[in-house]
C-alpha cells in the first residue's frame, strides 16, 4: 500500500505540540527544589486539574489505537472492564483516599509494610514495577507502529524521540509539569476523539442509524457472550476482572495514589478521583465506538487487503481527514502517549526512591535523594525505550488483549493483600506471607501450563501437565491470584497470634474515626 505522507502544516502542528510539551517541563522547573515538590507538588494543584491528570494517566496510545482496533474487529466486550470501574470505585473511594493520605508518605507500598511487613511491601512494589514497564513498552510500541505507518519515519527513531521528551519533561518539571501537561492533553483527547467520530459517522451513508444497524447485524455491538464459561473471553470473565482491576488501579497503583497525595485536602483528592473516574469511561467508550463506526464505513467502502485491525484507524486518519486535522489528531495521539508515560516514569522513580534507595542509603540529605530521583527517571526512561524496541521486534496483532493479559499476570494477588489489610483485623503478616508464596506458585503454574511456544511447525506448552494444565482464560489468572491470597491468607493467619494494629490502617478504624469526628462536632 502506498502510504500517504503528512503535509508541512501537519508537521508544524505536531512540532508545536511537542514544543508545548517541553514548555510545561521548563515552566515548572523552578519549583522542583525538594523530593516533596518533585513527587507531590505540595498541594499546589487544584482538584479539577488532578482529575484531568487521572484521566490522562489512564488514557494512552492503548486507548487511542487499541480500542478502535477492537471496536473494528469485535464487539464491545473489552470495554466491560472499564465499565466496572465507576461501579466499584464510587463505593470505595470515600475511604481509600483519606486512608492513604493519612498513613503513607509517598509510596503506596508503605501501607503494605505497615500492615503486613517488609515482604508484602517489596512483593507489591515489584509487581507494580513489572506492570509499569510492560505497559510502557506497549504504549511506545503502538505509537511507533502507528506513526511509522503514517509518516514512513523509522519506528526506532520515533521511540527514541518520544522517550527523550518524556524523560526531559520529568527531569525538569516533576509531577507538577506532568499534571498540567495532562490537563492540556485531556482537552486535546476529547476534541480529537469527538472530531474523528463525527467525521466517520457523517462519512457513512445513512449516518448514525446505519452505523448501528450494520454493526448490530455483524456482531459489532453488545458485550457478549454471556455464558458462564471461564475458558473463553466472556462478559462474566471481563466483569469479574474489571472489579479487581478497579480496586487494583485505584487502591494499589502508585500512579493513581500519587495523585491523591498532590491534592490540598482529603475532599479535594476525593473530588479529583471522582472526576477522573467519571471521565475515563466515556473516553474509552468513545474510542471503542470509533472502531465500530469504522467497521461500517469500510463495509461500504473498500479497504486495502494489507490493512489489519490495528492499522485501520491510522489509515482512515491519513486518507480521509483534511490537512491540518491529520496533524492535530496525530499530535493528540503523541500527547496521550507522552502524558501516560510521563506519569509512569514519575511514579516509578517515586517507588524507586521510597521503597529501595532510601532503604539502601538512609539518612542522606533531601538534595541527594532528589538527585537520585532524577537519575531513576532517566534510567526508567531508557529501559522503557529498550522494551519498546523489543515489542517492535516481536510485533502483535491483538495489543489490547496482551495488555490486559500482562496486567492480570503481574497483578500477583495484590488486591487480595490490600483487601485483607483493609477489611480483616485478624489477618497478619505471617498468614499473608504464606498466601503470597502460594500465589506465586499458582501464577507460575497457570502461566507456564497455558502458554505455548512455536518450534518449527509444532506448538509446545512451556510446561505440560496434560489434563491438569490451566485452561481458563488468562484474564482469570489475575482474579484467581487475588482470591487465593484472600482465602489462604485469612485461614493461615489463624495459626499465628492476632496482630497489634494501628486502627487507621483498616476500614473499621476509618469508620470509627469518622464517627468520633462527627460526635465531637455535635458536642461543640
Amino acid at each position: 500500500m502506498d502510504k500517504p505522507l503528512l503535509s508541512l502544516i501537519d508537521y508544524c502542528i505536531i512540532i508545536a505540540v511537542l514544543l508545548v510539551t517541553l514548555y510545561f517541563g521548563l515552566r515548572y522547573a523552578k519549583n522542583q527544589r525538594t523530593t516533596a515538590d518533585y513527587f507531590s507538588a505540595k498541594g499546589r494543584v487544584p482538584s479539577w486539574a488532578i482529575g484531568m491528570s487521572l484521566l490522562a494517566t489512564l488514557i494512552s496510545s492503548v486507548t487511542f489505537l487499541g480500542y478502535p482496533s477492537e471496536g473494528f474487529a469485535n464487539n464491545w466486550i473489552l470495554l466491560v472492564q472499564g465499565l466496572m470501574v465507576p461501579i466499584v470505585l464510587l463505593g470505595t473511594v470515600w475511604f481509600i483516599v483519606p486512608l492513604y493520605r493519612k498513613v503513607i508518605g509517598l509510596s503506596t507500598y508503605e501501607y503494605f509494610e505497615k500492615r503486613f511487613g517488609t515482604f508484602a511491601r517489596y512483593y507489591s512494589s515489584l509487581a507494580f514495577v513489572l506492570r509499569q514497564f510492560s505497559g510502557m513498552g506497549t504504549v511506545l510500541y503502538l505509537l511507533a507502529i502507528a506513526l511509522s505507518g503514517m509518516t514512513n519515519i523509522n519506528t526506532y527513531w520515533i521511540i527514541i524521540v518520544v522517550g527523550a521528551l518524556i524523560v526531559a519533561v520529568n527531569l525538569l518539571g516533576g509531577i507538577e509539569a506532568v499534571i498540567w501537561l495532562d490537563v492540556f492533553q485531556g482537552f486535546m483527547l476529547f476534541a480529537s476523539g469527538i472530531l474523528c467520530l463525527l467525521v466517520v459517522i457523517f462519512a457513512v451513508d445513512g449516518g448514525l442509524p446505519e452505523v448501528w444497524k450494520v454493526a448490530s447485524a455483524n456482531g459489532r455491538t453488545g458485550f457478549g457472550p454471556f455464558d458462564l464459561d471461564f475458558t473463553r473471553l466472556t462478559f462474566i470473565v471481563m466483569a469479574i476482572n474489571g472489579v479487581f482491576y478497579a480496586i487494583q488501579k485505584y487502591g494499589t497503583d502508585q500512579t493513581v495514589i500519587q495523585r491523591y497525595l498532590t491534592a490540598k485536602s482529603d475532599k479535594s483528592a476525593i473530588r479529583a478521583s471522582l472526576l477522573g473516574i467519571l471521565l475515563t469511561v466515556p473516553v474509552w467508550s468513545l474510542f471503542m465506538f470509533i472502531g465500530t463506526a469504522l467497521f461500517v464505513y469500510y463495509t461500504q467502502n473498500s479497504l486495502p487487503a494489507d490493512i489489519g485491525p490495528n492499522a485501520v484507524f491510522p489509515y482512515f486518519i491519513m486518507t480521509e481527514l483534511p490537512v491540518g486535522v491529520v496533524g492535530f489528531i496525530l499530535a493528540a495521539m503523541i500527547s496521550a502517549a507522552i502524558c501516560s508515560l510521563s506519569a509512569d516514569l514519575n511514579s516509578l522513580a517515586a517507588v524507586g526512591i521510597e521503597d529501595y534507595y532510601k532503604k539502601l542509603k538512609p539518612n542522606l540529605t533531601d538534595k541527594k535523594y532528589l538527585f537520585a530521583s532524577k537519575w531513576m527517571v532517566a534510567i526508567a526512561g531508557l529501559l522503557s525505550v529498550v522494551i519498546g524496541f523489543i515489542y517492535v521486534n516481536l510485533g502483535s496483532e491483538s495489543i489490547l488483549g496482551i495488555v490486559f493479559t500482562l496486567y492480570a499476570i503481574f497483578s500477583g494477588g495484590i488486591v487480595g493483600v490490600f483487601l485483607l489489610g483493609i477489611f480483616s483485623s485478624r489477618a497478619n503478616a505471617q498468614g499473608v506471607n504464606i498466601a503470597i508464596i502460594v500465589c506465586i506458585v499458582f501464577t507460575a503454574y497457570a502461566f507456564l501450563t497455558s502458554t505455548a511456544i512455536e518450534f518449527g511447525d509444532k506448538s509446545y506448552k512451556l510446561l505440560d501437565f496434560g489434563s491438569f494444565n490451566f485452561t481458563h482464560n488468562k484474564l482469570m489468572l489475575g482474579v484467581y491470584s487475588h482470591l487465593i491470597v484472600i482465602g489462604v491468607g485469612y485461614i493461615a493467619s489463624f495459626f499465628f497470634p492476632s496482630p497489634k494494629l494501628d486502627p487507621s490502617l483498616t476500614y473499621r478504624g476509618w469508620r470509627k474515626g469518622r464517627q468520633l469526628e462527627k460526635q465531637l462536632m455535635e458536642d461543640e
